[in-house]
């Protein structure tokens, strides 16, 4: 059975994070480490059904937690979390990109693989109608058992279709489709990665700057409206609109 990791409180994140900053023994980082491997479990659910096994995606899920916990700089003001998910994510998305073929296969597999692929597409133009085993195994100078071993081979490595239905014993609906079971990308990352900054740089700007900001991109109010309400000229409003808005730069490029 899985163990599930509970999110703790962001406060005992920080005072963890201040002590290890000053004092970053190995005792106080593997503490950091298991406080936040809800993270890597979360993630790691979030790209399962992709062809890699849960367990996998938690190990390289967590190595890319202690690469955040490593890199993380208390100074900068942020929270953990939204420096860590894009860190955890990229190592994710590396480890698919690097890991190519699922299973290990042999070497003289994955080099015939190609020339298969290639003589169905070339065969398939040539003779107007799907090739046979046999076309196959000619074009290529190889046995049939050779290309039928190589044809299943390359399952574990070409993508399938969403749209491909199989039967599912644990329903009475045997036309599932391998859509239904992928991990959706969770729009609810993308606020989490941001949410911080975007309070964190708030913070940061005079009072007139924040109702300026909040007004124009989160009320979709005009700037002669906002001019109106905090009775100054709306030559005033370009002004620290833009002024505020190079903060936001300055900050995201730090």
């Amino acid at each position: 059975m899985k163990k599930v990791y509970n999110k703790p409180d962001s406060e005992e994140i920080k005072a963890l994070f201040k002590e290890y900053f000053e004092n970053p023994t190995p005792e106080l980082r593997d503490k950091l480490i298991e406080k936040n491997l809800y993270m890597a479990e979360i993630l790691a659910k979030k790209y399962v059904n992709r062809g890699i096994d849960y367990d996998d995606l938690f190990q390289v899920a967590s190595l890319g937690l202690i690469y955040a916990i490593d890199r993380y700089d208390i100074s900068k003001g942020f929270e953990f979390s939204s420096f860590a998910m894009p860190t955890i994510v990229g190592e994710i998305k590396r480890y698919f990109r690097d890991k190519g073929w699922v299973i290990r296969v042999p070497r003289r597999i994955q080099e015939n693989s190609k020339k298969v692929n290639n003589a169905k597409y070339h065969l398939t133009q040539e003779l107007g109608r799907t090739p046979t085993i046999k076309d196959i195994a000619d074009y290529v100078e190889l046995s049939e058992e050779e290309v039928l071993e190589i044809m299943e081979a390359s399952k574990v490595y070409t993508p399938q279709s969403l749209d491909q239905s199989f039967e599912n014993s644990d329903s009475e609906d045997k036309d599932t489709n391998l859509i239904d079971i992928v991990g959706e990308e969770d729009k609810e990352f993308d606020f989490i990665d941001n949410q911080d900054f975007i309070r964190k740089t708030l913070d940061k700007l005079t009072e007139v700057e924040k109702q300026i900001i909040l007004g124009r991109y989160f009320e979709q109010k005009t700037q002669v409206a906002l001019a109106k309400e905090l009775n100054i000229s709306q030559m005033t409003v370009s002004r620290l609109e833009k002024k505020a808005l190079a903060k936001f730069r300055e900050e995201l490029n730090m």
